[in-house]
């Protein structure tokens, strides 16, 4: 018997973005197509062009729900209550990294410029909500007055990316501070925590 799926009221898109992901998280950016969308779904090939005009629509749609449940989850952990600067930034950096390294293909999507629609009202909100969350924790806190939030931001955000990148690419691998004994990626973090403090 065929397979019947039945959607109404803005559910397919849904449940394609859904899909999108889950194909996302098992084979990467290249298992991932209009077709591969719709079989999944089991759907005819021809419904999410109801959705998404071409497949940078859908990967533009599946970098927004990305970055939706990033600040979902930054907004669930991230506490605001007389935390210390460094603890706020830890908070936030571990949300980063932690998902960087448990979902690279979604981390490795949102980084890529020729699969995504960096115009797109809703991808630019969902991305811009995460970096206020950070620029709000840095305006809060910041001490050093010589370097503005921006600069301070870019700085932190460029290493935590850098690091998951050389983590995702084997070039890294995970370890200990040897003075510390800190985890490595919360060492890096309190090497940009103690400029920031000066």
């Amino acid at each position: 018997m065929k397979k019947t799926t039945k959607y109404h009221h803005g559910n397919l898109r849904k449940e394609l973005i859904k899909v999108g992901i889950e194909l996302l998280d098992e084979g990467g950016i290249e298992s991932v197509g209009i077709r591969q969308v719709a079989r999944k779904a089991g759907v005819a090939h021809s419904s999410p062009a109801n959705h998404f005009k071409n497949k940078r629509a859908l990967f533009t749609a599946l970098a927004t729900e990305i970055f939706q449940d990033l600040l979902t989850a930054i907004q669930t952990k991230c506490r605001t209550d007389n935390e210390s600067l460094r603890d706020s930034v830890h908070q936030f950096s571990k949300i980063i990294l932690d998902f960087g390294l448990q979902y690279p293909n979604r981390y490795k999507l949102t980084c890529r410029t020729d699969c995504v629609d960096r115009e797109d009202s809703a991808l630019y909100d969902a991305m811009e909500r995460v970096y206020q969350h950070l620029t709000t924790i840095l305006q809060e806190y910041a001490k050093r007055k010589s370097i503005d939030v921006e600069s301070q931001a870019i700085a932190l955000w460029s290493l935590v990316h850098g690091y998951v990148s050389l983590r995702l690419e084997g070039i890294l691998v995970s370890g200990q501070d040897t003075i510390t004994g800190t985890d490595r990626q919360a060492a890096i973090i309190d090497v940009i925590i103690d400029g920031l403090l000066q």
